[in-house]
């Protein structure tokens, strides 16, 4: 079984994520995998009440290309398990936008996850961007991938984890007697 890092531990992953063939054709509903399965959003859209009348919403999840509209599934938010968004290569930065508007316009709370292209590089800033969940690389070594989130004590800017920029932290640090780090 494939493993995953879920809030920032390594854990079995029992979800399948089912990709277009090479000429893009999706596969029917029918033609799913057994057990738990993220669909690409296409798939979802075309078969949104079949599949759920399958799979119900505990076993069902969907991937966003980095060219997908997160505000196309924001009112399915509760027939999904997780929402996975799709790096399909290292240099591609959309999904970090899509994971903020995920976030913070549309609240979703559920489980986020990166898939595809995901290296230890990307972690951490992937986690401020509002990711729960990282489905590494095959190649990479996932020990080492748990390093990325201790890599840096303070982060200038604000983001999904933490709103306030550090010149607003440490303002109110100072006004509140303390001494500014």
């Amino acid at each position: 079984m494939a493993s995953i890092i879920k809030n920032r531990a390594i854990v079995n992953d029992d979800w399948t994520v089912v990709r277009p063939a090479e000429d893009g054709a999706l596969p029917t509903v029918g033609e799913l995998p057994a057990g738990k399965v993220i669909v690409p959003l296409a798939l979802w859209q075309a078969g949104r009440d079949a599949l759920v009348a399958a799979r119900g919403t505990t076993e069902l999840g969907v991937w966003l290309a980095p060219d997908s509209e997160p505000a196309d599934i924001v009112g399915d938010f509760d027939k999904l398990a997780l929402i996975a968004v799709d790096f399909p290569v290292f240099r591609d930065g959309r999904g970090y936008s899509i994971g903020r508007l995920l976030r913070e316009r549309y609240g979703y709370q559920g489980e986020l996850r990166a898939i595809g292209d995901v290296l230890r590089d990307q972690l951490t800033f992937m986690f401020r961007c509002g990711f729960d969940a990282y489905a590494l690389r095959a190649d990479k070594d996932f020990d080492d991938a748990l390093k990325a989130f201790d890599e840096f004590s303070v982060q200038y800017q604000g983001a999904v984890d933490n709103p306030s920029p550090l010149f607003r932290r440490r303002a109110a640090q100072a006004g509140a007697g303390k001494v500014p780090a």
